[in-house]
């Protein structure tokens, strides 16, 4: 039988992808195989989000080649629909194919050869609309799955590419959501995560929204657990905190971007609310739901950014009822704004804050898990072990880890919090009788 590896770089809406993908050559018969192992197809699903991304990205095919020089390689994903002539001339690739084009790629390499020459497939995305239905899990089992529910971003934040490699925003339908999910339990999943660009637009297009999507997965019998991927300041809306805070199965659980505090830097990156806005609304969420763990993201080293906006960024956030960062250094990227600015940040100072900034987080994420212990709370565990101890997350997306023998994997065990180690929670499990 044909072999495929598969592999992914970047977001968990990318990894949802590259499982779709996966399940297209099931069905013509590919075994899958551990990638940087001989294959006869080797599929990449690239990243773009930042220079060093695409670098990656480049290092994965120059890899490829080197372990199974025979393998059909196709390059797809974000970086492939940006830059596909840049791809198409690594010696060795044999199909660079577009957003567009992901949903497809069996069929199109049917049958799968080594090209003379590689080539390029891709479709203008500037007004697409399809909407290629996905799903992954996480590695370990089948304790957590990432459902698509939307894609693409109708919005124009300065250093972002996103909406030119995946088009305007766009969803996938109630019922045909409801539809995977159930699906999902069925499989045994306890945790769907719902994914996308921007998660919180979705069904805006259509005449609904993701407060009616949750409402809809609330009532699926069996699942046990939903939590938001990811949400924009401007779309967490009252209502959408009090439906959390009054479901038990929606994780209390919000990742809200930031980018950045200081007011100067969010006009010159485009975002669409204010330093005081985006404080206003993460202690309202913290009001309502006082256990919540807020994840925010920042980008530091920004054009324009001086030493006083960085400090009010630091300030800012150390104000704030948050439990963890994303930090990320910025990246120009190519046909952006931001890139075209000339008062770029030098690359040292931009390590520099990173840094900084990143233990700043990691001091909000102790005392955050802190907080937790004492308290007896569920955690989700996944079934593989790490070191004798078997981890989890807790609703609030707090990791923890008990003794393996205690509970088996892909359980749902109330677990008493007694002390952080390193980067994460300890506990023991409170009961035997595992659910």
């Amino acid at each position: 039988m044909p072999t495929i590896a598969l592999t992914t770089l970047g977001c968990k809406l990318n990894f949802a992808e590259t499982s779709a993908i996966g399940q297209q050559f099931a069905g013509r018969g590919y075994t899958p195989v551990e990638f940087g192992l001989p294959a006869d197809v080797t599929v990449i699903n690239t990243c773009s989000v930042t220079a060093r991304a695409d670098r990656e990205c480049r290092q994965l095919i120059r890899r490829t080649l080197r372990a199974s020089p025979a393998s059909v390689v196709v390059v797809t994903g974000c970086y492939a629909q940006l830059k596909p002539e840049e791809v198409a001339s690594i010696e060795g690739v044999d199909y660079v194919l577009g957003t567009r084009e992901k949903a497809s790629i069996a069929s199109l390499l049917n049958p799968a050869r080594k090209q003379s020459s590689p080539q390029i497939r891709v479709s203008d995305i500037g007004s697409g609309d399809e909407f290629g239905p996905a799903w992954s899990s996480e590695a370990g089992g089948r304790t957590r799955a990432f459902l698509k529910v939307q894609d693409g971003c109708d919005y124009s934040c300065s250093f972002c590419t996103i909406p030119l490699a995946r088009g305007p925003s766009r969803s996938q339908s109630i019922g045909e959501s409801v539809r995977q999910a159930e699906a999902l339990v069925a499989g045994g999943y306890r945790e769907i995560v719902l994914t996308g660009v921007n998660v919180g637009d979705y069904g805006r297009k259509s005449g609904t929204d993701l407060l009616a999507l949750l409402g809809a997965l609330v009532r699926i019998g069996g699942l046990e657990r939903i939590r938001i991927s990811s949400i924009e300041p401007n779309l967490l809306t009252d209502e959408i905190v009090a439906f959390v805070a009054s479901h038990p199965s929606l994780c209390r659980h919000f990742h809200v971007p930031l980018q950045s505090g200081s007011d100067s830097i969010l006009r010159l990156m485009q975002r669409r609310y204010t330093a005081a806005r985006y404080a206003a609304r993460i202690r309202a969420v913290g009001e309502r739901i006082p256990d919540c763990g807020i994840g925010v993201d920042v980008i530091v080293g920004f054009p324009g950014e001086t030493d006083a906006d960085f400090r009010a960024t630091c300030d800012f956030i150390a104000d704030l009822p948050v439990s963890y960062l994303h930090v990320f250094t910025y990246s120009e990227r190519e046909d952006t704004p931001a890139a075209r600015a000339a008062s770029q940040v030098d690359p040292g100072v931009r390590a520099e804050r990173s840094r900084i900034l990143r233990g700043i987080g990691l001091a909000k994420k102790q005392e955050f898990y802190s907080r937790m212990v004492g308290q007896t709370v569920p955690v989700l565990l996944e079934e593989d072990n790490e070191d004798g101890g078997r981890c989890g997350f807790t609703g609030n997306y707090v990791r923890v880890t008990v003794p393996a023998e205690e509970a088996p994997g892909n359980s749902l065990v109330d677990v008493s919090i007694t002390g952080l180690l390193g980067d994460r929670c300890t506990g023991r499990v409170r009961t035997e009788e595992w659910v």
